[in-house]
């Protein structure tokens, strides 16, 4: 699939300074790109290969101001990154572009689904589902009873949908989430076991989310697990049960969250974040990938370490911790010197 110079700039508003009749067919980062292929550059620590780079098309910003010729064409926009998403979405859009449901896939005769949807093989969906508009689930995806999935929602291969799970608009959920197994719940008996609590609640996904691979999202043991709109999660998270996380948050890769935690709005979470059930954490704030939080954090706050610590008491501490061989050095040789004045 090949678009021009002059297709580019309409997708993306921009302004072409070149040939608007070339040509390109991938991408490619700026330093290894090669001809027929377009690349981009927003970051200025990676000028110095738009004058060596074989690309036959460059996304630049307005006022990007070259100290040398540049052979190929460029094409000026506001965000060459955010341009650059635009077009990825687009690419994807085309080459994704899948309709119509396989004789291959078991659907209940309760199940509705809308318009231009796509079912692939091997889908299995049960009973009193509701399935969209322009929804895609593709191949070897099970989708419980009850499950309603909103218009524009992709489903990769391998998904596990349980039953009552709500799944809003524009998600996108990839190969081999779970969202809505059983919460972790069980009571201590007195003979050192342990008895079941069933989790009768659900998981509810608001719209514009994304879940990563292999994530998983307990449903709640009352009421819902809630994902509000506009969350992204990271690959390989687990989010426990009746869990709620507010809106346009995001969390990197293999972090937990114990039940009944709530987390704000805006928040960024660094990937193998820890957070300890029933706790409640602010909006804005940031975590840094591996702390371990196990008390509530207020509105804003920066957390590092574990147990977690503001950001800024955690640097500080932790160069003492990095001379602390040497702090104890001097330790000991206070002591002595201590110890030979009593004998003096």
């Amino acid at each position: 699939m090949k678009y021009s110079a002059s297709e580019i700039a309409g997708f993306v508003n921009g302004k072409i300074e070149g040939d608007p009749s070339v040509e390109v067919s991938g991408l490619a980062k700026i330093e290894e790109a090669k001809e027929g292929t377009m690349t981009f550059l927003a970051n200025p620590a990676y000028t110095q290969f738009i004058y060596s780079t074989e690309a036959s098309i460059i996304l630049v910003r307005e006022d990007f101001s070259p100290e040398k010729p540049i052979s190929a064409t460029l094409i000026r926009v506001k965000d060459p990154y955010g341009a650059l998403a635009g077009l990825l979405e687009i690419y994807q859009g085309k080459t994704h572009e899948r309709k119509g449901v396989s004789e291959l896939a078991s659907i209940s005769k309760s199940a509705k689904y809308g318009e231009n949807t796509y079912v692939g093989e091997f889908v299995s969906v049960g009973e009193n589902v509701h399935i969209g508009e322009n929804v895609k689930v593709y191949p070897n995806t099970s989708i419980g009873n009850n499950v309603s999935i909103g218009d524009g929602t992709v489903i990769y291969s391998g998904v596990r949908i349980y039953q009552s799970t709500s799944v809003g608009s524009g998600c996108t959920i990839h190969s081999n989430a779970v969202l809505g197994a059983d919460g972790f719940g069980f009571a201590p008996q007195t003979d050192n076991n342990y008895k079941k609590v069933a989790q009768i609640g659900n998981v509810i996904i608001e719209d514009n989310v994304e879940i990563g691979a292999g994530t998983t999202i307990d449903r709640a043991t009352l009421g819902s697990t809630v994902i509000k709109r506009g969350v992204k999660l990271d690959n390989l998270i687990q989010i426990g049960h009746n869990v709620v996380i507010g809106e346009n948050t995001v969390m990197a890769a293999q972090c937990g969250v114990a039940g009944s935690t709530k987390i704000g709005r805006n928040c960024m979470i660094g990937g193998q974040v820890g957070i300890s059930g029933h706790l409640t954490i602010g909006n804005d704030v940031k975590i840094a990938a591996q702390t371990g939080v196990s008390s509530n954090v207020r509105d804003g706050k920066i957390m590092m370490g574990s147990p977690a610590i503001e950001a800024s008491h955690y640097k500080k501490a932790f160069i003492y911790f990095k001379n602390f061989e040497k702090l104890v050095a001097r330790i000991d040789e206070l002591e002595k010197e201590i110890k030979r004045i009593k004998t003096d």
